[in-house]
């Protein structure tokens, strides 16, 4: 059998391109090293935030504003919860370069955003004690995106429309001309007219076999879930998803979904992966648990403590921004990848971007900012 497209990694946004492709009549198949959702990718943890008011760049806001409705629509075709307006605060030291960029994306794209002191926040929200020369801008519509439930059901609908799912299977080579692409498996091989690589972590291992290697860095990332005696000041009814800026860190994290405790995650730093294949876990290394233990002391709770932690994986381009573009040389090979933590919120705009891209070559949002051109040594 030959298929129409071929995607290599079927995590965040291999999946939702996987179902938004077999939305248009495609014959898809789509192969993963694991069965996914699992936890070998960017895309477990249970929770993802999505936020309008851009701090990376006004350049994303369209692109999450389409995600977002997309999300929604998605919510409407499954009994599994995939959004919670929650709404999200990004606070900090008032000044911040992402800060300002929340503030001046919301004027542009005349996005609701409440601009809250310190003593507002700590009122509204008691579970906080930031300091008085914080800051915090609040976006209302914003919220949690839940990530293996979303995975989970990009699944169920691409296989519902016919797509086929190789799971457990490693890509061995790839062989490729004008007309057809072949992909060799650890248990055969399969044929198709197009290919997308959308292998996260191991991205850089699937474009070599056709003798590309792009500018990704694969990092070890840790997040936490914490237990308080204030669970009640955490619950995601009377809690937001936010975001901490300063000067020398950055934090995100969650309310307590059903009881599971609050989630906090570092974004900046992290360990560089020499070998993307070895994830160390949890607790080999001291910041791992000191880092967001002494973040939730300071700006939510004195008696917090460490319930849970877990590590995924960050991959990172040198702008942190994405790649989104055809590889050089290969007019029929595409690859969408350096997600680099902030990736998730859009799988669903960035998927049904990739079919039609596929399928019509033309976006329904602008992602001329993520070609490969942008880097001298591709």
């Amino acid at each position: 059998m030959e298929y129409d497209v071929i995607i290599i990694g079927a995590g965040s946004m291999g999946m939702s391109a996987g179902y938004y492709l077999t939305e248009s009549g495609q014959k898809v198949a789509l192969i993963d090293s694991y069965d996914p959702p699992h936890e070998a990718g960017s895309h477990h943890g249970g929770t993802r935030l999505i936020r309008h008011a851009y701090g990376e760049g006004g350049n994303y806001v369209p692109l999450a504003l389409h995600s977002q409705k997309l999300w929604e629509a998605l919510d409407e075709k499954t009994e599994e919860r995939i959004f919670l307006r929650t709404g999200v605060l990004n606070f900090g030291v008032k000044g911040t370069v992402f800060l300002e960029t929340v503030k001046k994306s919301a004027e542009t794209h005349q996005l609701p955003l409440e601009v809250m002191t310190a003593e507002e926040i700590n009122k509204r929200w008691p579970g906080f004690q930031l300091d008085d020369d914080s800051i915090g801008y609040f976006e209302k519509n914003s919220g949690v995106l839940f990530s293996e439930n979303v995975v989970r059901t990009y699944r169920s609908l691409a296989v519902k429309n016919g797509a086929d799912i190789y799971v457990n299977n490693t890509v061995q080579a790839i062989e490729t001309n004008s007309n057809q692409i072949t992909v060799k498996l650890t248990d055969g091989e399969i044929k198709g007219k197009q290919l997308l690589i959308s292998a996260g972590k191991g991205t850089n291992q699937v474009t070599t076999l056709l003798g590309i290697t792009l500018p990704l860095t694969p990092v070890r990332k840790t997040f936490s879930w914490f237990r308080t005696t204030k669970e009640m000041n955490y619950t995601e009814e009377s809690f937001p998803g936010w975001g901490h800026i300063d000067d020398d860190s950055t934090y995100y994290g969650f309310p307590s979904m059903d009881g599971t405790g609050i989630k906090i995650g570092r974004h900046d730093q992290g360990r560089p992966l020499v070998d993307p294949g070895k994830l160390e876990p949890f607790g080999t290394y001291p910041e791992d648990e000191q880092e967001t233990l002494a973040f939730a002391q300071k700006y939510f709770s004195k008696d917090i403590e460490l319930k849970e932690g877990r590590v995924c994986t960050y991959t990172n381009t040198p702008d942190e921004d994405f790649i989104i573009d055809y590889l050089p040389g290969h007019a029929n090979i595409m690859v969408a990848c350096g997600f680099s933590g902030h990736g998730f919120k859009f799988a669903s705009g960035i998927g049904e971007s990739l079919a039609r891209l596929l399928t019509e070559r033309e976006s329904v949002v602008n992602l001329e900012s993520f070609r490969l051109s942008r880097f001298d040594e591709i």
